[in-house]
């Protein structure tokens, strides 16, 4: 948490002064920060995705030939785009390799965020904005938050969930998270705790309780 509301300077967009709070999600993978943030968006609130904006820039012309230029052809996929499963391969494996990715992709994912807040600000019918990304104090977009809200969920719950979507097993949560700051980390980080272990109806109440805490 930065510790309240301050001025922000966004590239190329101005200064801002006491414009609408930004609420970051903290959480480890699996534990449900999109469906936090998913419900601030239902209550009024811009919500920017980080991973998803990694995502789209992975195959901008060129992202994609800087990727290619520094981790060969073989993180592409048949359709001729990067796989970001092939590309995990290489980088949850070497240490070195993750920095260069981001070292790539961080700077560009931080610029995009930093449009979207400018231009939720600038809307009337936005309550406040909310940072979801799986690595939001690893990429430093935490020093745009005014409150950081982590999002509590049992590891087993969480490698049930992360393997019934069918993204990676139990073991690779574990190679995955050990290159993030620990949740203990977050944890204390957070303003607020949200408990995800059930079902969405707690959710919904815990995240509508901290919604009129922070008097949005």
């Amino acid at each position: 948490m930065t510790g309240g509301w301050r001025v922000v300077r966004l590239c190329g967009v101005g200064n801002y002064t006491d414009k609408k709070m930004v609420i970051g999600i903290l959480g480890g993978i699996g534990s449900g920060k999109s469906s936090v943030a998913a419900e601030f968006g239902r209550l009024g609130c811009g919500v920017i995705d980080a991973d998803r904006i990694g995502h789209e820039l992975l195959n901008r012309s060129d992202v994609k030939s800087e990727i290619v230029d520094c981790f060969g052809e073989s993180i592409l996929g048949i359709d001729g785009r990067v796989s970001r499963r092939n590309l995990a391969e290489i980088v949850f494996s070497d240490s070195e390799k993750l920095e260069e990715l981001n070292l790539i992709m961080h700077h560009r994912i931080i610029g995009r965020a930093e449009e979207m807040i400018s231009e939720f600000n600038a809307r009337d019918d936005i309550k406040a904005i909310v940072l979801d990304g799986p690595l939001l104090i690893e990429t430093g977009l935490e020093k745009y938050c005014d409150k950081l809200i982590f999002v509590q969920c049992d590891a087993k719950i969480r490698a049930e969930r992360v393997a019934k979507k069918g993204c990676f097993d139990k073991k690779q949560l574990k190679i995955r998270e050990n290159f993030q700051i620990s949740l203990d980390r977050k944890a204390k980080l957070a303003d607020n705790v949200v408990i995800n272990n059930s079902g969405l109806p707690f959710l919904v109440e815990q995240v509508g309780r901290i919604f009129s805490q922070y008097g949005l």
